[in-house]
């Protein structure tokens, strides 16, 4: 089957793929709607939370989903058996997620997919990439055309351990200094740039993706998809940074030595599923959990026994 023509962006080539449809990745404000009922989708930045909220989400997920919280591979969290109507969650849910501090950008929900190193800024790494992660958050909900994003568009941030840079991404950086970063576009490697200008970069480069894209049912949800697998969007070419090269053995399960002196756990999450009695067990313990691309948590920043 031959691509449909398309005039779209300033390539005007052929898309990679030819979509039928939009994107439909859930969200609170537009759930997925299973046999058991909805399900709604809570983007995390960089997979951390207060323990406080999500004993707060197991709340709400006991008085309107199943009672358990889903771990995503992409280190968000989704509730499902949600009652529903005409493709809607009850507005009581909506409130009480917001209310959370889950829905923090109602038109930029669906786009709000970052991940990144579950240890940066703890345990090795050549940079700490927290901050990094929130102010790109910021800026993309700062922008109202990045909310054209699919749901499914992946920022990825690896702070030179190389544990996340292998995932499928469609932007993203890579450490090679505690205070510079190369940037990904799709499969292809941008240019190096401070830590600093990192968020700003890749959001420049979401951008043009948007406008590369287009609108409508057949727009592309992912870089890869425009041509040359989105080569028009680097403007320029730029050799991968040798320091980029390297990988990250598994992370073990147990106890970890952070970088401070205090210790972090890394525990494993039986099919992917937070249930009251583990979060119970767990809350006293850490005052943040960080959620992995593997479907496990980590508790940082524990009291060295």
């Amino acid at each position: 089957m031959m691509p449909r023509r398309s005039s779209r962006g300033p390539w005007n080539h052929d898309p990679v793929t030819s979509r039928t449809h939009a994107d439909r990745c859930p969200g609170v404000l537009r759930p997925w709607i299973a046999d058991d009922g909805a399900i709604v989708r809570l983007r995390l930045v960089g997979g951390a939370l207060p323990t406080a909220a999500l004993l707060g989400l197991l709340d709400i997920a006991e008085e309107h989903a199943d009672g358990t919280v889903l771990l995503t591979k992409r280190t968000n969290l989704q509730l499902r058996g949600i009652a529903h109507a005409d493709g809607c969650v009850p507005a009581e849910l909506v409130d009480t997620l917001t209310d959370a501090g889950f829905l923090p950008s109602p038109s930029h929900e669906l786009v709000r997919n970052i991940m990144m190193s579950p240890l940066t800024g703890r345990v090795g790494g050549l940079a700490d990439l927290r901050g990094t992660a929130v102010e790109l958050d910021r800026l993309l909900c700062a922008e109202p055309r990045l909310a054209r994003l699919a749901g499914r568009f992946l920022f990825v941030l690896d702070d030179g351990r190389g544990d996340v840079a292998d995932r499928p991404l469609d932007l993203g950086a890579v450490a090679v200094a505690a205070d510079a970063v190369q940037l990904r576009i799709g499969s292809h490697w941008g240019p190096v740039v401070s830590l600093a200008e990192a968020p700003a970069a890749l959001i420049a480069y979401a951008l043009r993706f948007v406008e590369a894209a287009g609108e409508g049912p057949s727009a592309p949800w992912h870089v890869d998809e425009l041509p040359g697998g989105g080569a028009g969007l680097v403007g320029g070419s730029f050799a991968r940074d040798l320091r980029t090269r390297t990988t990250a053995l598994p992370l073990p399960y147990g106890i970890i030595a952070q970088d401070d002196g205090a210790t972090a756990e890394h525990l494993a999450v039986p099919d992917g599923l937070l249930t009251r009695g583990l979060v119970e067990e767990i809350a006293p313990r850490a005052r943040e959990v960080v959620v992995t691309p593997w479907r496990s948590i980590v508790l940082p920043d524990l009291e060295t026994p």
